[in-house]
């Protein structure tokens, strides 16, 4: 395409063009369209494919002038990755279109682009900060082995009539709420088995009923949440007729190799020593994992922002800001937001207040992608899969809508770039694990 066309380079990550798109190469690109129109196109009174250009254009004049700009447009875009000596993967994002106007001798353009930067890596080990995990003592594999325990013990019945219910044990009941005297509907249960301590029940219920002897009936006053599910119920006293059939409580296993055996079925030399190693072990990878994700990584991340330079690309900071700009609007309440509104200059300024983490973010982002990509590190598509899923059953909702709202949302992308940060970020912490 015969253009006049100036391009600069700002810098490694930003480049602008000016170019002027002439008269004659709009008009070459509209024939060439309205001739491709004109073999598809039905116009009564004309046969199909014999349709004449002035008639086409007399009635798809405006869309077919539009469609040629917009490829006249992408024609002068690789134009301009040409003279850049750039390929197109380099581009990042859309190309910014900062002045189009049309005059007597064609279209006059100007064009940001952002691309990606030069990155250098050599520094990135010295910002790896010093990884110390807490060591995983005797006790704590103990108090691990006897959790396990714990949860495999089955409950065992108190035959003791004096006995008093205590906070942590089971009890069993019968069950009947009232409100102003009235049984309420789903508010009665019988032989219903309750963990005392587990706040499963209406704050103040469990801790009423400590202290109970089996057999004995007691009346609970308690008070349902304003926020209740049961809007009928939210925010109103109600009293509970409780009465204690049974006070159970965990069995006490005994933990040797026959329990290891138990829980390695498939390990004939499962032992309570190879079960103490395993469990280590395990601690070991929370431990670290704990120190990894409440303090290492942020001070990587913090390190790898202060130390390593590059040019960021204009636009895609820009673009950050309007995100965390609208993340900050709402997180204000709606009398915040209708006073900014009427102020151009305090709207610019919260705007402006975005650019120091916008520019965090993406300088991140892109040295997370360049490392990713020297050290082979990936996030293969099923991972993806399958914690969206694990999120889903985590929040008790449908796994597949959950991933079809992700999908439908274009969220997948963000998704797949917070577990390659999270993912990079280990890799580099575990060299000087």
């Amino acid at each position: 395409m015969n253009v006049s066309l100036k391009v600069s380079k700002v810098d490694s990550a930003n480049a602008t063009a000016q170019a002027t798109i002439p008269v004659d190469a709009l008009n070459k690109k509209l024939d060439k369209i309205t001739k491709a129109a004109s073999k598809n196109l039905k116009i009564d009174g004309f046969r199909k494919g014999k349709v004449p250009a002035a008639a086409i254009k007399q009635r798809y004049g405006k869309q077919l002038e539009e469609d040629a700009q917009r490829e006249c447009v992408q024609d002068l875009l690789q134009d301009i990755l040409k003279e850049l000596n750039v390929e197109a993967f380099m581009l990042l994002g859309d190309p910014r279109i900062v002045k189009f106007e049309k005059k007597d001798k064609g279209i006059e353009l100007e064009v940001e682009l952002s691309l990606a930067p030069m990155i250098k890596l050599d520094n990135v080990d010295a910002c790896i900060p010093e990884v110390k995990i807490p060591e995983v003592k005797d006790a704590d594999v103990e108090e691990r082995l006897e959790e396990i325990a714990s949860a495999r013990a089955p409950l065992v019945k108190i035959e003791d009539g004096r006995r008093k219910l205590k906070d942590g044990e089971y009890a069993k009941i019968d069950f009947e709420g009232f409100i102003d005297g009235k049984a309420f509907e789903g508010g009665k249960a019988e032989n219903y088995l309750l963990k005392i301590g587990s706040k499963s029940f209406i704050e103040g219920f469990e801790e009423q009923l400590i202290g109970m002897k089996r057999g004995e009936e007691k009346e609970i006053n308690v008070t349902f949440p304003e926020n209740y599910q049961a809007q009928n119920l939210a925010g109103k006293p109600a009293v509970f007729k409780v009465k204690l059939l049974e006070i159970q409580t965990k069995g006490k296993i005994e933990i040797d190799d026959n329990f290891a055996k138990t829980l390695f079925p498939d390990d004939k030399d499962a032992s309570v020593d190879s079960l103490k190693s395993k469990v280590k072990e395990q601690l070991k990878d929370e431990k670290k994992h704990e120190v990894y994700n409440n303090v290492l990584k942020e001070k990587l991340v913090d390190n790898l922002n202060a130390k390593i330079s590059f040019d960021l690309p204009k636009s895609i900071v820009e673009q950050e800001m309007d995100l965390l700009f609208r993340n900050a609007l709402m997180a204000l309440s709606k009398e915040e937001q209708e006073k900014l509104a009427k102020d151009k200059d305090a709207i610019k300024a919260k705007r402006e207040e975005q650019r120091e983490n916008a520019q965090k973010s993406v300088r991140v982002t892109l040295l997370i992608d360049a490392i990713a990509k020297r050290d082979n590190i990936v996030v293969p598509d099923n991972e993806v899969i399958n914690t969206i899923y694990y999120e889903a059953m985590a929040m008790r909702q449908d796994p597949k809508a959950m991933f079809e709202y992700y999908k439908n949302n274009n969220l997948i992308p963000a998704v797949k770039m917070a577990m390659l940060e999270d993912k990079v970020l280990t890799v580099l912490l575990d060299k000087k694990a």
